[in-house]
Formats: C-alpha cells, sequence, structure tokens
C-alpha cells in the first residue's frame, strides 16, 4: 500500500508554522561531504525515514551531513511545492513503491514487493526493476536541480559482514544503472547499512522481505535553494 505524506517545517516572521499535508527517504567519498554543507544542518526526519527505529542508535553523522535540514521562511514554501510536484510525479509513474515527503525532501521505499527488488544472494538489476528504475530516471531528468541519495539495506539472515557487502553492491548497482541513463554522477551519494538498520522484525518472513530495500532520498541542491531565496526575495 501506497503512503504519501508531507511534512513541512517552515519559519516565518520569527513565528513557526508546522504545515502537515497528506498527497500521495559509510559515504562513498569527500564530494558527499560538500553536498552536505550547501544543503544545511541535520535532516533527523529524512534519517528516520531512511533506517528506521535506529535512529539516534549509533547512525552515521555524514549521511546526517548529506542529508541537510530544513530551508526555512518564503524560500521553504516554496522548495515545499517544488518538490510537492516532484513527489507525485514519482506516485504516479511508480506504482507499489511507498513515496514519502519528510521535511524538504522526497523518500522513496523499494521492498521486495515493490518497484525495485533483487533476487536471492544477487546484487544485479533484474528485469522487473529495470522498469522501474527508467521511469524513476526519466522524473529526475524533469526535476534536474536536485541531490539523490541511495540507500541499501538487508535482512539478518546470513553473515553480517557478507550482508554489508551485499547491501553495497545492491545499493551501488541502482546508483550506477541510474547514471548510466544519463544522469550526471555528482547528482548521487550512495550508502549502505547492511542488516544494522531494520525497521522491520526480522523473525518473520514478511518483516524479512521489507527489509531487504533500497531507499532513494531527493534532496533539493544549491541551486534550488539559491533560486527559491531569490523568488521569495522578489515577493
Amino acid at each position: 500500500m501506497k503512503r504519501y505524506s508531507n511534512k513541512i517545517a517552515v519559519s516565518f516572521f520569527s513565528l513557526i508554522l508546522a504545515l502537515s499535508l497528506i498527497n500521495c527517504k559509510a559515504v562513498d567519498n569527500a564530494n558527499n561531504k560538500q553536498k552536505g554543507a550547501v544543503i544545511g544542518a541535520t535532516g533527523g526526519a529524512i534519517l528516520g525515514a531512511i533506517i528506521g527505529n535506529n535512529v539516534g542508535k549509533g547512525g552515521n553523522g555524514e549521511l546526517g551531513a548529506v542529508i541537510g535540514g530544513v530551508v526555512g521562511g518564503g524560500a521553504g514554501i516554496l522548495i515545499g511545492n517544488k518538490m510537492d510536484k516532484q513527489a507525485q510525479k514519482i506516485e504516479e509513474e511508480i506504482s507499489g513503491a511507498t513515496v514519502e515527503r519528510v521535511d524538504d525532501g522526497i523518500v522513496v521505499t523499494f521492498d521486495e514487493n515493490s518497484g525495485v527488488y533483487f533476487d536471492t544472494n544477487k546484487s544485479n538489476i533484474n528485469t522487473a526493476s529495470q522498469t522501474t528504475l527508467n521511469k524513476l530516471a526519466g522524473v529526475f531528468q524533469e526535476y534536474p536541480d536536485t541531490n539523490i541519495l541511495v540507500v541499501g539495506h538487508t535482512d539478518s539472515v546470513g553473515d553480517e559482514s557478507y550482508n554489508m557487502t551485499l547491501s553495497k553492491n545492491r545499493a551501488n548497482a541502482v546508483t550506477n544503472y541510474l547514471t548510466n541513463k544519463g544522469l550526471s554522477s555528482g547528482r548521487f551519494t550512495t550508502n549502505w547499512f547492511g542488516e544494522t538498520q531494520p525497521k522491520y522484525d526480522n523473525t518473520t518472513a514478511e518483516g524479512r522481505a521489507k527489509n531487504r530495500r533500497v531507499n532513494v532520498a531527493i534532496l533539493p541542491n544549491q541551486q534550488m535553494i539559491e533560486n527559491a531565496e531569490k523568488e521569495a526575495q522578489q515577493n
């Protein structure tokens, strides 16, 4: 079942306006830190949507920096409107995925029962997943002013170190597939957690299937932020 939620925190004239609208997620290199620096401070809500109940339990400081924080004021409202449209487009194009609007970003979750999934112990992109990723690539091309975070997870079956590598390979497979569709590699950050960040109960078959997941978080890049700030100042 698709879940599409919108949570935007906006600061305006020293008052905080909380909007909640329901309409329809180890960092590789130094460039990732640079992306985080231009986005903002912390992205706890998006981090929670990606790693679930374990947010705050150790975590990954670099990942939090990449996700960034919420842009306030009129610029935040403009960014929110743009991200709303992109989230709605993803939900229209890709059935079965969970699409969430969280803060200034979008979190898309694919598990074994929807969208992008992998055969047991495999990390190659299968035919069904290619169809979904082709649609997602089309949306990313339509909305170029965003950065994209791809995060891989596994269930707890098997050796922990093996699962860490498996989640790395699966996350990289998704990133590589999308960049091979002509998307700039500079937009992407790839991360993986193996079995360490389950969102569901690994003692059940259903929970394990949901934990074998890939999250895609879509975040406003510096260009979108600057354009929104200029537009807000003109209004």
